[in-house]
């Protein structure tokens, strides 16, 4: 049904969508497609977590500085700050450090100093998703709610993407138009509620004509998923593609 609904994105935008979505209360997930993708401004909650284990690491709250500089990065996904918390966190190698603690095994961090050329796969996001809300996670309580506060105090110019499949959520996104083809990556990740649950959801998506575009497939898959994850009983984990 999910695969259906998204080959019929795929037909009439162009864009192709990777998947995955998880209800944590019981279990059940989907997952669709297992391509790699950009993960534009979408790394920005994993340069994030990588800040919050290295200062776990040092036994220190952030910074003033570092704490105001990553409310800029998520909350307004502002370049700049993500510049300056790359750099802070040691770049690259940082990156692919803190994903080993964090279980995210095919995830790329992309080369210095393009953060935004990192590439991963829905289900290291779902990973990522999992260890910045689930209890049993290296990021430690006041790590978490860090950043799921940031999260869910997204701009408003930004309340898209995940967001269309619930009524309460704290999300990311990543665009970026891809020179080379004039096609436009975009992506979204968070937590919603919706229908009595709580779900975490990433949709990876690459192809789109325009940003608009990319956005209307990002959402529609969005409520897919969780329409399709409502209707299979736990505990069955589909693997969908």
């Amino acid at each position: 049904m999910l695969a259906r609904s998204l080959e019929t994105i795929r037909q009439r935008d162009g864009t192709r969508v990777s998947v995955a979505v998880l209800e944590p209360r019981d279990g059940r997930r989907a997952l669709y497609g297992s391509q790699v993708h950009i993960t534009a401004s979408l790394v920005k909650v994993d340069i994030l977590a990588a800040l919050l284990l290295r200062a776990q690491h040092e036994r220190r709250t952030l910074t003033q500085w570092e704490a105001s500089t990553a409310a800029s990065m998520i909350q307004s996904s502002d370049n700049d700050s993500a510049n300056a918390l790359w750099r802070r966190i040691g770049g690259g190698q940082g990156l692919a450090d803190a994903n080993r603690t964090l279980g995210l095994t095919a995830t790329q961090a992309g080369p210095d100093p393009q953060w935004g050329l990192t590439r991963t796969t829905a289900a290291d996001q779902l990973a990522l998703l999992s260890a910045v809300f689930d209890d049993h996670s290296p990021l430690n309580p006041a790590s978490r709610d860090l950043i799921q506060t940031f999260m869910g105090r997204i701009d408003a110019d930004q309340d898209w993407g995940v967001s269309a499949a619930g009524s309460r959520w704290q999300l990311k996104n990543g665009w970026l138009l891809r020179p080379h083809s004039q096609l436009w990556a975009i992506n979204s990740m968070g937590r919603v509620k919706a229908h009595g649950s709580t779900f975490y959801l990433v949709i990876l998506s690459h192809g789109s004509r325009s940003m608009s575009h990319g956005i209307w497939a990002v959402e529609q898959a969005a409520q897919s998923a969780v329409h399709v994850l409502r209707s299979t009983p736990p505990p069955v984990s589909p693997i969908i593609r």
